[in-house]
């Protein structure tokens, strides 16, 4: 087995956590929050799935899909073209606001490409370094390794907060 079809099996686990938490899901539930400074599914969501397009893209040397794929456009959010989430506030966490079917299908494109390129990874590729910004730099291997250690959070967190909405109702 190699590096590249372990890395692909966990974010393919994403992939399926984030339909799971998706299917059957109301506008309530995505919007709910267990208080006032808590994450919604909706946010979660769109946040992990941003942060994959933007950092799978970046190593990649692509566009990230919320751009080429008219996602932007279509979720239309008062939000900067580049935002991801990082650092939002409450008040930022309140305007991300989707229905269930545009975040699956959002998160799904981004899987698809993030699988795509993944792919093509050798294990020699892993060592190459894409940030010079930290100390150490950060290597292909580490930045992966830390999208899909926040997407795997974010998606629990996720189906925790799904939950506690549906057991709301």
């Amino acid at each position: 087995m190699r590096t590249s079809d372990i890395l692909r099996d966990g974010f393919g686990r994403v992939k399926e956590a984030v339909a799971e938490v998706l299917e059957g899901a109301e506008e309530t539930d995505l919007s709910f929050r267990p208080d006032s400074s808590a994450n919604t599914v909706a946010w979660l969501v769109w946040h992990l799935s941003r942060v994959q397009d933007d950092h799978v893209a970046e190593v990649a040397g692509t566009e990230q899909i919320w751009v080429t794929g008219g996602w932007r456009e279509r979720f239309d959010l008062p939000l900067p073209a580049g935002d991801t989430g990082y650092g939002h506030s409450s008040e930022h966490v309140a305007r991300v606001v989707a229905r269930a079917g545009d975040l699956a299908a959002y998160h799904a494109a981004v899987a698809t490409r993030t699988d795509e390129y993944l792919q093509g990874v050798a294990d020699e590729d892993l060592d190459r370094v894409v940030d010079r910004r930290w100390e150490p730099p950060v290597t292909l291997g580490v930045r992966l390794v830390s999208v899909l250690a926040d997407d795997l959070q974010h998606a629990g967190q996720a189906a925790y907060v799904m939950g506690l909405a549906r057991r709301r109702r």
